[in-house]
């Protein structure tokens, strides 16, 4: 697993402030997917579908 570290500059019209910095997690789909076609993800007690379609888009389904 990939992490992209985005770094945020001076915003030059809020006086020069520095907005705080933070990571995103970067996840190739193979990784995720492996060799099935549909994930489950749970968030919050609830069960998501993520799928690949036959197209080559992703899906997400509750």
């Amino acid at each position: 697993m990939n992490s992209v570290d985005i770094k945020y500059h001076a915003d030059p019209e809020s006086s020069n402030e520095l907005l705080p910095q933070f990571s995103i997690k970067l996840i190739s789909s193979e990784n995720l997917f492996g060799m099935s076609k549909e994930v489950l993800i749970q968030h919050r007690g609830e069960q998501y579908h993520l799928r690949l379609t036959r197209n080559d888009k992703l899906i997400l389904t509750k």
